[in-house]
């Protein structure tokens, strides 16, 4: 194609006089860099579309980063990370089979300083799960500022895999919450009273696991503008931002039915809050009245464990409770697995199957065999007339 300055007047493309700077009287942008503004601009939006929980982890973790850099190096840890600083992370805090039994690598002076500095929850290696986080938060760290990113060197790769490969080896199984299904639910349940904090919490509880089993983030970001009256009292819930939707489009498959008992607790709240703008679960003021802030993720979770301590069914129990306690029920119960997922909001099957199957294999019928008598099935009928059918031992083996 001719170059513009060749073509005929009538064929160069006009450019409007509003896109031209008049008089050049500002700073003109350089196209090949963002500008101190955009950028900050841009950090800007990028915290704001994160949810309070995922900035809190990650922050948490880059400062231990740091701190973890600055005692192990003696000097300010800056980006980018190089490749060997991060495989010398990973053997500090993976445990290893050794002749005296599992260790770490990381000095116990080092260990002792990042706890009483409170970087350290306790002494000794982290969980798999921990280290494979921090790991993944420097690389997103290196990622957003564009720096070379020495976690997905190959080098560092494979000493994950192989790591996650010892840990299985050895059944060091990653720890998960107790999953709380409906009869323990029913228990903690019992522990709500008519006071204004009781029936908050009883509403956000069956709100949480009623409705498809919502994260802790669900639950402090719901505000009462995207609730809505259903039919026979019922209300609909439409999750305008969730782990799955990231862009705040309303999606058919994001309405989610709040009913029976979630619906007449959730009214009961309504009614006693008198909250009719705003977040719907919100702090209860020492004084006994209503705050105007809503509650934090935390505060979720602080609410399960209290009232699961209160109701007596254990201590092992926390906010992501609510969520796979819901389709562990469902398996229980032999709901649809496409009908639980459309619940929860989950896209993958492996995700959700776990917890799902876990259930199922509660009730599963073959699992009962052994208890069921000679020539009946598991549901009591007969097999065969009388006589149950017999395998020869040799078609058996094949």
């Amino acid at each position: 194609m001719k170059s513009a300055d060749k073509l005929p007047p009538s064929k160069v493309p006009k450019v409007s006089k509003a896109l031209v700077p008049l008089k050049n009287d500002h700073a003109l942008l350089d196209p090949s860099q963002l500008s101190d503004m955009a950028e900050e601009a841009a950090h800007d939006l990028m915290a704001e579309g994160e949810s309070d929980n995922t900035r809190l982890a990650y922050r948490a973790a880059m400062r231990y980063w740091a701190a973890w850099f600055g005692t192990r190096y003696g000097q300010q840890m800056a980006l980018p990370v190089a490749v060997p600083v991060v495989v010398q992370f990973i053997v500090d805090h993976a445990q290893r089979s050794t002749k005296a039994g599992l260790e770490h690598q990381l000095p116990p002076e080092i260990d002792e300083a990042l706890v009483e500095a409170g970087f350290k929850g306790k002494l000794g290696a982290p969980a798999l799960n921990t280290l494979v986080h921090r790991v993944s938060v420097l690389s997103m760290a290196h990622h957003v500022s564009q720096q070379p990113n020495p976690c997905v060197d190959p080098a560092v790769k494979a000493l994950l895999s192989k790591t996650r490969k010892a840990y299985a080896k050895r059944n060091a199984l990653p720890h998960k919450q107790r999953a709380l299904t409906k009869e323990p639910l029913e228990a903690v349940l019992e522990t709500c009273d008519d006071s204004l904090k009781g029936k908050r919490d009883r509403a956000l509880l069956l709100f949480a696991w009623a409705s498809g089993g919502r994260r802790r983030s669900e639950v402090s970001e719901a505000v009462f503008e995207n609730l809505h009256r259903g039919d026979e009292g019922a209300y609909l819930y439409t999750l305008a931002s969730s782990k799955t939707n990231h862009n705040g489009k309303i999606r058919a498959e994001d309405v989610k039915p709040v009913v029976g008992s979630a619906a007449v607790a959730l009214e009961a709240w309504l009614k006693a809050s008198g909250i009719t703008s705003g977040p719907l679960f919100r702090r209860i003021l020492k004084n006994g009245k209503l705050g105007t802030d809503g509650l934090s993720g935390t505060a979720v979770r602080d609410i399960v464990k209290a009232r699961c301590a209160l109701a007596g069914v254990g201590e092992d129990f926390s906010a992501h409770s609510l969520r796979s306690g819901f389709v562990t029920e469902a398996g229980r119960q032999n709901m649809p697995l496409q009908e639980t997922m459309a619940m929860t909001g989950h896209r993958s099957v492996d995700t959700v199957a776990g917890y799902f199957r876990a259930g199922a294999a509660q009730a599963s019928a073959v699992a009962r065999m052994i208890d069921s008598p000679a020539g009946t099935s598991v549901d009591g009928s007969t097999v065969n007339g009388s006589t149950p059918q017999r395998v020869a031992p040799e078609a058996a083996d094949k």
